[in-house]
């Protein structure tokens, strides 16, 4: 535990694309914030999962990579001074005395895995899913081929796919991200196995359209209905994984890299210890505050629920501003806030 604990007016947790939008949205109306994360660079499941992945749905982007997403509300925030503590999660939310100005409302004490303490006025939480990580397929000796390195191996994510060119893949889902992700490698591999217990994929209609016409087209191979079995190889090294079908019959496909699809295996972690109210595993928040069920917490983005809430980034980012007028307000409860819009404030040094 740190000696002397940072001070701020808005801790935020989270330092996804929602999280990081809440920083400049309290700095325009004169919050500081700390952030905390559990990974050790900031973007959230944009930087983890698929940095390359192109995204079509923010406002004034036809397209725009995730990594260059996050880049952008990076540098958005910067003129606010956040600091950021990356690397830890929040292990514990205790209630202090802030302040000891008459009305001045309580706050928190937030402590890390690493022992960062942090007293904040408000905490907002932007945590997304909340602690996530791959689900993993059930095979035996699996772990001795993690961890390879880029374009060899079992991979979970795909940070940069040129690494791949040239490679014998196998990926195996038949969600989204496994149809993304092999419309993307089909363009890569030198050899692309596509492999789905089931003939019919659950993607988008237009994913799956696609990914027919480049089985047609010779760019990659469909094996369906099969499921993984085994895999082979020596020393870590991956040379071939086994699939059976459901009469239990067996094939050996040559590859480099194994790249299972299955979704996410998710979790709020410590979050759930926090007192919050909690509907499966989200936190209900009034929509026009973002409020939770505990006075000075709010939450915002993937992570928050309210009657006919959208899993959007636009929408967190709309759930961020209102979040931190909400914020603003109990802070200041007697200061009337002349605001005014970015177009005529401007931000500092701009």
């Amino acid at each position: 535990m740190t000696e002397t604990p940072h001070r701020t007016d808005v801790a935020i947790v989270g330092a996804g694309p929602v999280g990081l939008f809440a920083v400049f949205e309290c700095g325009m109306l004169q919050l500081s914030c700390q952030v905390v994360d559990a990974l050790d660079a900031v973007g959230g499941q944009c930087a983890a999962l698929y940095p390359e992945k192109p995204i079509y749905d923010i406002p004034g982007y036809p397209r725009v990579q995730a990594a260059e997403l996050v880049e952008r509300l990076f540098e958005q925030a910067e003129p606010f001074a956040p600091r950021y503590h990356l690397g830890q999660r929040v292990e514990r939310l205790e209630a202090c005395r802030f302040d000891e100005e008459a009305g001045a409302p309580d706050g928190w004490r937030l402590t890390t895995s690493k022992g960062v303490v942090i007293e904040a006025r408000a905490v907002i939480v932007a945590a997304g899913v909340g602690a996530f990580g791959p689900n993993r397929p059930p095979l035996t000796g699996i772990e001795a081929y993690e961890g390879r390195g880029a374009g060899r191996g079992v991979h979970y994510f795909i940070a940069r796919p040129e690494a791949f060119r040239g490679k014998r893949i196998v990926l195996a889902g038949g969600g989204d991200s496994a149809l993304d992700w092999s419309i993307i490698l089909a363009e890569l591999a030198a050899e692309l196995y596509v492999v789905h217990r089931r003939e019919k994929f659950r993607g988008a209609p237009e994913s799956v359209a696609r990914l027919h016409a480049l089985a047609e087209a010779g760019r990659l191979e469909l094996v369906v209905p099969y499921q993984l079995d085994s895999l082979q190889g020596r020393d870590g090294s991956l040379e071939a994984v086994v699939v059976r079908d459901l009469d239990g019959r067996r094939r050996t496909l040559e590859a480099d890299v194994l790249l299972p699809f299955f979704g996410l295996s998710m979790n709020l972690g410590p979050i759930a210890e926090w007192g919050l109210e909690l509907d499966r595993h989200l936190i209900p928040v009034e929509p026009t505050t973002c409020a939770t069920s505990r006075p000075g917490l709010y939450a915002i983005g993937d992570i928050a629920t309210y009657p006919n809430k959208l899993k959007l980034i636009l929408c967190g980012f709309s759930e961020a501003a209102l979040a931190a007028h909400a914020v603003r307000r109990r802070l200041h409860p007697d200061e009337e806030l002349h605001w005014e819009y970015s177009t005529t404030k401007g931000v500092p040094g701009g």
